[in-house]
């Protein structure tokens, strides 16, 4: 067990450009880099606000050569990914452009790893290769959540073995990142709700640590998340807000780019409980993270119930001196958060059922168990799976 600090290296050289109107000279800073490049986007939202429009003016304007491939789809497909390698060999393409969320810049950092590599791409993600000089990605982003804009992670779903695997590198983090809060105000709310709790789930994989003498990155996640519930639910109540969309923006970032887990052991055993779930299913990340996040805590909180009673105090404000008590209140005070945002918080409640729960819990601990926090085996991914039905 870790009982101190851990050795780090924190090296995050994506620079941020943040703020209203700033996705308009997105042309110049692509010339920094490349005059021939991939953009790509999603589905037709970025064409009906008129994104679309304002971002290929300012390529234009800077001389940019550029090919598109869209129709990114959550949960960001293996498929497509090996259709935009194919594109940028065919046209020499040397820099990609996402325009959108998590899942086009998942599908961006796939291609750019892959555009170079001889073999095939899903070898970053089974682990039988480390990406090496991957093409450069710039983003445009447009929903607070994944955090992927500042990462060095992605995450792509093969369609036909039907598995969702991530893959990381520091190479694959984009050189530039926009972030305009303006452009999230046509998300729909439920969008924002899954954003909120996906960015909310990046840091509880970072908090419950058995890393001691951590205090500054433990009182950094708390205020992070502090401002995640204060936020997302004045986002959601008007997803106008800009002040409150702005608070979100940054949360998300930050939650994923890597400080909030400088020195700490970090667990991630629920996202890939979470990722068997929406390969199975096909739900939203976000969707099966308010259910699978409240499940994990139920069944490990009694490794540490004291730092799950200081979760409880310091980030929803629970006044009890029992530390047991106050490690329950403080996952019952998660499931009403994510309640609040409209979010089912049990299986049932997204139509599912324990049919494949054998199945999930023995891709979700392949080839070894999961989980830094508390080790996780087959058998204890089916109980949390179980814990999840609600």
């Amino acid at each position: 067990m870790i009982t101190d600090m851990d050795n780090f290296t924190l090296h995050m050289p994506t620079k941020v450009i943040f703020g209203r109107g700033t996705e308009t000279g997105v042309g110049q800073e692509v010339r920094k880099h490349s005059g021939n490049i991939l953009l790509h986007y999603g589905g037709g939202s970025i064409k009906r606000t008129g994104l679309y429009d304002r971002v290929v003016e300012s390529l234009e304007k800077a001389g940019i050569k550029f090919a598109e491939l869209g129709g990114v789809v959550p949960n960001p497909r293996l498929s497509m990914v090996r259709k935009g390698i194919e594109l940028c060999r065919k046209e020499g393409i040397d820099f990609i452009l996402a325009v959108g969320g998590g899942s086009v810049i998942d599908s961006s950092k796939a291609i750019a790893a892959g555009a170079p590599y001889e073999g095939d791409v899903w070898d970053f993600f089974t682990k039988k290769t480390v990406i090496k000089n991957p093409l450069k990605v710039g983003v445009i982003l447009t929903i607070s959540a994944a955090g992927s804009e500042m990462s060095p992670s992605m995450v792509i779903t093969n369609e036909e073995g039907g598995r969702k695997l991530s893959a990381r590198s520091d190479l694959s983090r984009p050189v530039f990142s926009i972030l305009n809060p303006e452009l999230t105000f046509t998300l729909p709310k439920k969008q924002i709700a899954y954003g909120s709790a996906d960015m909310f789930a990046h840091i509880v994989e970072r908090y419950f640590t058995n890393t001691k003498n951590v205090d500054v990155t433990d009182e950094m996640c708390e205020a992070v998340m502090r401002s995640i519930i204060r936020n997302s639910k004045k986002a959601v109540a008007d997803p106008k807000d800009y002040d409150a969309q702005a608070e979100l923006m940054w949360a998300g970032t930050v939650a994923h780019n890597g400080i909030l887990g400088t020195g700490r052991e970090e667990d991630w055993a629920s996202h890939k409980i979470e990722h068997e779930l929406s390969a199975a299913y096909d739900i939203a990340h976000g969707a099966g993270l308010a259910v699978i996040i409240p499940a994990w805590m139920k069944y490990v909180y009694k490794h540490d119930t004291a730092r799950f009673a200081r979760y409880g105090r310091n980030v929803f404000h629970v006044f009890e001196k029992d530390d047991e008590k106050a490690a329950l209140m403080g996952i019952k005070e998660t499931e009403k958060f994510f309640s609040s945002l409209g979010l089912e918080t049990t299986l049932k409640g997204l139509g599912i059922g324990g049919s494949r729960f054998e199945e999930m819990s023995r891709l979700a601990a392949k080839p070894e168990p999961i989980g830094n926090f508390v080790s996780l085996d087959a058998g204890d991914i089916v109980k949390i799976y179980r814990l999840a039905l609600g």
